[in-house]
């Protein structure tokens, strides 16, 4: 069991993606997505100058699943970007690396896109981690992160990731972060104000 610890700069909903009952993480951070497996948690953090609060920790529950997998099971089908619906939750699915066949992917309209038209810099850097990470037993801060307790200020980081901690670390973390209820506790950080729709997966506290 690993921990791997990195800075969220951009909390939009869309990675990590926290609603319809998974916490999935199919965008940026490739490295991370590459070498996680089940039992491995996922911290996410506020930038050094926000205080390095929590976003997100995310347990990875599943096997990792590949591109193609992602997009063709039924679980996923409301991650699929949509944004004819108006609504915020839609606009930010993570889904959205369709298979053509023979390792080819069309990038939908999307946040990584470019409009209509494929960004080939954010889809080459999303398709070199494999995997999607999937988990259900998760904690989303979002708007409202929640500052590290004493012990646990090694899971601070600049650029890139962290993930060589003690077992004593993973421990204290895993023991920390169970006081939460499992699922969104606020909004993400980029979410407008009068759209309420993440409400229906709020953590039941």
């Amino acid at each position: 069991m690993r921990l791997f610890s990195y800075v969220v700069t951009h909390d939009t909903g869309f990675a990590p993606n926290p609603f319809f009952g998974h916490c999935t993480l199919a965008c940026c951070k490739p490295r991370i997505r590459m070498t996680a497996e089940p039992g491995d948690w996922i911290v996410g953090l506020t930038r050094k100058s926000l205080g390095s609060r929590i976003v997100y920790a995310l347990c990875v529950e599943d096997e990792p699943l590949r591109f193609e997998d992602y997009w063709r099971d039924g679980r996923f089908r409301s991650k699929r970007p949509n944004r004819r619906t108006g609504r915020t939750i839609d606009k930010a699915g993570d889904n959205i690396y369709e298979p053509l066949g023979g390792g080819r992917f069309r990038q939908l309209p999307s946040t990584h896109s470019h409009g209509c038209s494929e960004d080939p810099n954010t889809k080459k850097r999303d398709l070199a981690g494999r995997f999607v990470l999937v988990g259900t037993k998760f904690v989303y801060f979002g708007s409202r992160p929640v500052e590290l307790p004493d012990g646990l200020e090694c899971l601070i980081v600049g650029r890139g990731h962290k993930c060589r901690f003690s077992q004593g670390t993973i421990t204290a973390f895993e023991q920390w972060i169970s006081r939460f209820t499992t699922g969104m506790h606020a909004p993400p950080t980029k979410w407008p104000q009068d759209d309420v729709s993440w409400e229906r997966w709020r953590a039941s506290l």
